[in-house]
């Protein structure tokens, strides 16, 4: 017989993260387009991510028929954040953004699935690029990064929102993020989790 799942934070009922979900508004929308592959991971912190801040969607799938709407809500300025040649710095955007608050249109799932997103999608693909500072370093202790730099996808949002809307802080949001860790590495025994991370 499964275990009953909690229906917000979609954990399971002895390991439910609500209490920890804080509640931060923010001036910037966060569009987090979920690959399907993602749903039922461990990890899915684009859901907690969501369900933290008022002015965010999640969305699932691989394409996206209405992502012509979802890219042009009004009043805001879309932009991807996925690393690129092309993609500028958010630390330089931060600072001319007084007139229009931005869209971050943010792909969830391994760096392949989030590329055959934007495979997928040319709309995404055609967006303005932005990217964090580089030399961040994740607390994502359960998975070895691909790439120096690489952050889940509720670390990159934390960060960017801390990038553009300084001095408000977000960090906050890494508390349920960080009990999941902890859940995981308690479910696999500390000695599994040193031999294998």
């Amino acid at each position: 017989m499964p275990r009953p799942h909690c229906p917000r934070c979609n954990r399971p009922l002895d390991r439910c993260l609500c209490a920890l979900i804080p509640r931060l508004p923010s001036r910037t929308r966060v569009l987090i387009l979920q690959h399907p592959s993602e749903v039922r991971h461990a990890l899915n912190t684009a859901r907690l991510a969501a369900l933290a801040l008022p002015n965010a969607e999640l969305r699932v799938g691989e394409v996206f028929e209405d992502l012509p709407a979802l890219l042009t809500p009004p009043g805001y300025r879309a932009c991807l954040l996925f690393p690129g040649e092309e993609a500028q710095p958010l630390l330089q955007l931060a600072a001319h953004l007084h007139e229009q608050p931005l869209l971050l249109v943010v792909p969830d799932g391994t760096w392949r699935k989030a590329r055959k997103l934007l495979h997928c999608n040319p709309a995404l693909a055609a967006l303005p690029r932005v990217s964090l500072q580089p030399g961040l370093q994740s607390r994502y202790r359960l998975r070895k990064a691909p790439q120096a730099g690489a952050l889940s996808t509720i670390e990159a949002i934390v960060s960017a929102l801390e990038t553009l809307e300084a001095p408000a802080r977000f960090d906050a949001l890494l508390k349920p993020f960080e009990a999941l860790i902890e859940g995981q590495i308690a479910a696999m025994g500390e000695e599994t989790f040193r031999r294998n991370h």
